[in-house]
């Protein structure tokens, strides 16, 4: 039996640093009215609390700040700097600390029915049963351009090098970690975006997003 579209649709993509997973996601939500949720920010706004607050009982104290989050606010903070993501790529590899912000992920989907989710491990680990999965690769030069082009405009000293070596070391310990690490599900479809701009980008979503639709759903 085919499920309107009009009441669910639940669409998780995964990738590397730098991949164009947020940027596709981003308009994806705003072509067909999705929410909108990006793993990746709620990491670096953990990051950010327990650099800032540096509490006793790190668990403890983001259990109680995920209980209820602003994601209006996180937009408004600076947490795309260098140090919160390096801090950000040790502090993910913790299990605890992962279960925390995959309960806030799993929540939200099941609050929002039409929603996208972008991370590292949404298709694998959070919703594994979402209609949809895209799975984004960069080869590392043109990732480590596009980030450092982000960086340069709140740090106008970062080198490209460090970037580079950065996002190298993030995608490693991303892939090689024991806990839910990077991996394409079987079911994704690829998106390599080296050589893609947006609007290619986006076009190739939009017809397997229509396709998916058209044999499993009605409007």
């Amino acid at each position: 039996m085919k499920r309107n579209i009009k009441n669910t649709l639940i669409i998780s993509c995964d990738g590397g640093a730098s991949s164009g997973k947020t940027t596709g996601a981003k308009m994806i939500a705003r072509k067909y009215k999705l929410k909108f949720l990006s793993s990746g920010l709620l990491y670096r706004y953990a990051g950010y609390l327990i650099l800032k607050y540096n509490p006793k009982n790190k668990i403890s104290f983001l259990k109680k700040r995920f209980k209820k989050v602003n994601l209006k606010t996180l937009d408004k903070l600076n947490l795309n700097t260098q140090i919160i993501s390096e801090y950000t790529s040790k502090i993910a590899k913790i299990k605890k600390i992962r279960n925390i912000l995959k309960f806030y992920q799993i929540a939200f989907s099941k609050k929002n029915k039409r929603c996208i989710i972008e991370g590292r491990d949404i298709s694998t680990e959070i919703l594994p049963d979402s209609d949809i999965k895209f799975f984004f690769t960069c080869d590392l030069e043109n990732a480590s351009f596009r980030r450092y082009k982000d960086l340069k405009k709140v740090n106008p000293k970062i080198k490209l090098k460090e970037v580079k070596k950065s996002i190298k070391l993030r995608n490693l310990r991303d892939k090689k970690r024991k806990h839910s690490p990077l991996l394409k599900h079987r079911d994704a479809l690829e998106i390599h975006t080296g050589k893609l701009n947006k609007k290619r980008m986006i076009k190739k979503m939009s017809v397997y997003i229509e396709k998916i639709l058209k044999n499993k759903y009605v409007n």
